[in-house]
């Protein structure tokens, strides 16, 4: 079983590798999930030029871009943006998963300006109402012409729907899943569990690895500490191991939480315990591993 990208060799990372980050133009398209007093501060543009700063003061050679919206012109945008800038390295787009043709738009999407950029598909199954989304014949079949297209498949799904991804990753184990920001635990409203379990049944799968992002977002905005946050970070590196989790900011959706800086202080001191290959491989080699990442920097 292959469970990595074979079109285009890994260069070693050169610095850190910031796994999951957004942007995105509200002149173009809204972004209808911005809603609210509270996320007010994500109502604004957030470019590439917007991040560059703040990743190169933390030390971040290489990012990964990922989609937003189930809008299909969103992931051209994402690699045209990734063709011209140092810094992106990788990009997670959308494509519909039902459609009958999804391995003709997969191949179209890689021989756009920025093609060789894509590594990996997402859907927002986090807002579908069917909690067994990913098990649809329909959707098993776009997850295998993803996998035949030698791409990932990033998870973002909530607590609940985890029962679900560990299905659909043992139906499909020819495809690597990716699942962001630990399956989003809820952090602000108590204990890991039945979260730990579901988690701990998806690690089991060899095919599968974890984005050590957004956990700030899921505990309590205004007041969280890092030993908030450590139960949930301890289950996942136990689970999965260094080898199969990597760093992810979720830049600028984590600053409703923290600032970037905030973001990777906090991943360093839950991973402080790991050696120096484990913690080369969370912020930096397992993405580069997993996604097939050729950094640019």
């Amino acid at each position: 079983m292959t469970t990595e990208r074979t079109d285009r060799s890994a260069a070693p990372p050169t610095g850190i590798v910031d796994a999951h980050h957004h942007v995105w133009d509200l002149a173009v398209r809204d972004q209808d999930w911005i809603t609210g007093p509270r996320m007010a501060p994500l109502r604004r543009n957030f470019a590439p030029a917007d991040l560059r700063p703040e990743a190169a003061a933390a030390g971040v050679t290489a990012s990964v871009v990922v989609q937003t919206v189930t809008v299909a012109e969103e992931t051209p945008e994402l690699l045209a943006l990734a063709a011209d800038d140092e810094l992106i390295a990788g990009v997670v787009g959308w494509t519909d998963l039902t459609a009958p043709d999804v391995a003709d738009s997969l191949a179209a999407l890689r021989d756009l300006p920025g093609g060789e950029r894509l590594v990996s598909i997402r859907h927002q199954v986090q807002g579908e109402a069917d909690p067994e989304w990913l098990l649809r014949p329909e959707v098993l079949r776009g997850l295998a012409a993803v996998a035949a297209a030698g791409l990932a498949y990033d998870l973002v799904v909530l607590d609940h729907q985890l029962p679900a991804a560990r299905a659909a990753a043992a139906a499909v184990p020819q495809l690597t899943f990716v699942l962001d920001h630990l399956g989003k635990p809820p952090i602000a409203a108590g204990g890991p569990r039945p979260w730990s379990d579901a988690v701990r049944a998806l690690a089991a799968l060899p095919n599968t690895v974890c984005k050590l992002s957004g956990l700030v977002t899921e505990a309590d905005w205004e007041t969280w500490t890092v030993d908030d946050l450590r139960p949930y970070a301890d289950t996942v590196l136990d689970a999965f191991g260094p080898d199969r989790l990597m760093f992810g900011s979720d830049w600028p959706v984590c600053r409703l939480a923290a600032s970037y800086t905030e973001v990777l202080a906090a991943a360093r001191e839950l991973t402080r315990g790991l050696g120096p290959a484990e913690s080369a491989a969370v912020f930096a080699g397992t993405a580069v591993r997993t996604y097939g990442l050729d950094p640019k920097g």
